[in-house]
């Protein structure tokens, strides 16, 4: 298993820890995240994101493997909490010790 980049990390134990401005704080200003093909771009579009399906949801995300994908980090996470429970995989491409790109897939 290869190991996580730190602002990878840094998004699962804010959400683990329901750390939203640390969670927030992962992530580049201009981000996007696709949850399962619904996209949210840039910082307030993820925090909101967050506060409907994650944290706010009382998410807790186990890594279940993570291997390599050309620039791109594939990270199988069991999510558990009162919303999605189950497994996906979240792509994770990073810049600048930064999420610049978050896609969710089942």
């Amino acid at each position: 298993m290869s190991k996580l980049p730190a602002p990878v990390q840094r998004l699962i134990d804010a959400t683990n820890a329901g750390d939203s401005a640390a969670f927030a704080a992962a992530f580049a200003p201009e981000a996007v995240l696709i949850d399962w093909g619904k996209e949210f771009a840039g910082a307030e579009a993820i925090a909101e994101w967050n506060e409907s399906d994650n944290i706010g949801r009382d998410s807790r995300f186990r890594v279940v493997g993570v291997e390599r994908d050309g620039e791109a980090h594939l990270v199988r996470i069991a999510v558990s909490g009162k919303g999605f429970n189950g497994e996906s995989f979240f792509r994770f491409t990073v810049a600048d010790e930064l999420i610049s790109r978050l896609e969710i897939a089942p």
